[in-house]
């Protein structure tokens, strides 16, 4: 029995569950049923338009972004689905800093709730650093159903995995 290595830190009860569909090759299905929507976000103009109006709607008062971006050369089996950076740079006698947001490629395909998870997850490391009680408040102030995404994301994830044609089926 092989580990789910995006399901690592739920209770054996629900990796058992996640088992049990893939074993009936329901995952996929299941997963479709739920997240029909896709989104419209394909290239790195209309991402970052994205971004920035998630973040004008609720985070007004955060730093502004440099630059947002699709990136190919993210690992997703390294648990890098998207990056939050900033770089600081000397221009004369002033220090600038610029924030950059890269997200991995994979979620040009995903379900459009699944980009607005990452996108939310990656803002709000934009305030808190760490995965901390206020972090998640931030991103469930952002998504209500954050946390149900991000188990459902490790799913689409292990689908994608497990399956070469991925975790999505196509609607009937």
């Amino acid at each position: 029995m092989q580990p789910l290595k995006y399901l690592g830190g739920y209770p054996p009860q629900v990796q058992a569950q996640v088992r049990e569909l893939i074993a009936q090759d329901r995952l996929g299905a299941l997963l479709a049923a739920r997240y029909r929507d896709a989104h419209a976000v394909r290239n790195d103009s209309q991402l970052y338009a994205y971004v920035q109006a998630l973040k004008e709607r609720h985070m007004r008062k955060a730093p502004p972004l440099g630059k947002v971006l699709y990136d190919g050369k993210l690992q997703v089996l390294k648990h890098a689905l998207g990056t939050h950076t900033t770089i600081s740079r000397v221009q004369g006698a002033r220090l600038k800093a610029s924030r950059e947001i890269r997200i991995a490629s994979v979620f040009r395909d995903a379900p459009a709730d699944f980009l607005k998870m990452i996108v939310v997850h990656e803002l709000a490391h934009m305030k808190e650093a760490e995965h901390n009680k206020a972090f998640y408040q931030l991103c469930t102030h952002m998504a209500p159903d954050y946390h149900q995404l991000e188990f459902d994301l490790r799913l689409y994830l292990t689908g994608l995995e497990l399956s070469p044609a991925g975790a999505r089926e196509p609607a009937e």
